[in-house]
């Protein structure tokens, strides 16, 4: 299979935040940020495969500072490594000041997301070409949060059939 330049996975969005955007902080709701963050990586995915694409898993959302009422968000997303029918996207916001331009990193995330074929079954996406260091940084790393992340797959489905059917009642006090 070919490989494709991870620049042309590129995806970049933005976004003024509104009143129904925010919380009674003022600051942009992490569900949407984090709504965001999904839409663009699966754009960055779909760019790479050129397939329709699930996401399989959010490896983190990191929020690193707060975005507020009237500001911009900028997000950046870019297919860093593949795996036979996988792509491990990330994804940087960044908040923009309004008033001053200052811009300055909100938050990032790493997603995992699948190919699928017409009749939704998983096929081989193509390999990726890192360009920048960024980039260069991101692919050397990717093989280490590949382990980790099916590592808590396994846990996550261990714990889903532990926990089944399993109804939790709190404690009255």
């Amino acid at each position: 299979m070919d490989k494709r330049l991870a620049n042309d996975s590129l995806t970049i969005k933005t976004a003024q935040i509104l009143p129904p955007d925010t919380n009674a902080y003022g600051t942009l709701f992490g569900g949407k940020l984090m709504a965001y963050i999904d839409d663009v990586a699966l754009i960055a995915a779909v760019r790479h495969s050129r397939h329709t694409c699930v996401t399989a898993s959010t490896d983190s959302v990191d929020f690193l500072a707060p975005v507020k009422l009237g500001d911009f968000v900028i997000l950046e997303a870019f297919v860093t490594s593949t795996h036979k029918t996988s792509m491990e996207v990330f994804v940087k916001a960044l908040t923009e000041s309004f008033e001053t331009g200052e811009k300055k990193v909100c938050a990032t995330a790493f997603l995992t997301f699948v190919a699928l074929n017409e009749d939704d079954i998983p096929i081989p996406v193509p390999g990726v070409i890192p360009e920048s260091p960024q980039q260069l940084e991101l692919f050397d790393s990717a093989s280490l949060r590949r382990k980790r992340r099916s590592e808590k797959r396994r846990q996550s489905i261990r714990m889903a059939k532990e926990f089944s059917g399993e109804i939790i009642k709190r404690k009255e006090r």
